[in-house]
């Protein structure tokens, strides 16, 4: 088992999305361990999005992540990384496989419903910036 770091993001919360996109990656396999409603603030966007910070979305980007609550959430499964980003679908949901979470709930590629880790390493990393081991109960 592994685990990985998913975040719903405002546009799905805004829309009251937060039930229907955990029986999507529930019914694929993952299981939620940990999970938090939380206000991002700015320091906080900018320090987990801080690998975009030269690049010209970045402003949009923290702005969007802080306008509304998010779901933070640690799931679990065999391979849980590449699993939930085939759960997510492509970025721009034009793109995104039938039945994916993007393809399903995203409004468009900078509103697209979820964040998933790249890898296990940031995973873990992602991980510790929002939970405690004591916090993760699976």
């Amino acid at each position: 088992m592994s685990r990985t770091f998913s975040i719903l993001k405002p546009d799905a919360t805004r829309r009251n999305l937060t039930g229907k996109i955990n029986a999507v990656i529930e019914e694929a396999g993952l299981r939620i361990v940990a999970q938090k409603r939380v206000k991002l603030s700015t320091a906080q966007a900018e320090a987990f999005y801080g690998v975009h910070k030269e690049r010209p979305f970045f402003g949009e980007l923290v702005g969007q992540m802080t306008a509304e609550p998010v779901v933070v959430q640690v799931l679990e499964a065999d391979d849980a990384v590449p699993k939930y980003r085939e759960v997510m679908g492509a970025t721009n949901p034009e793109q995104a496989a039938d039945g994916t979470i993007r393809k399903l709930f995203a409004l468009s590629i900078g509103e697209n419903s979820v964040h998933g880790s790249d890898s296990d390493e940031n995973a873990a990393i992602e991980i510790a910036q929002f939970f405690t081991d004591a916090e993760i109960v699976g």
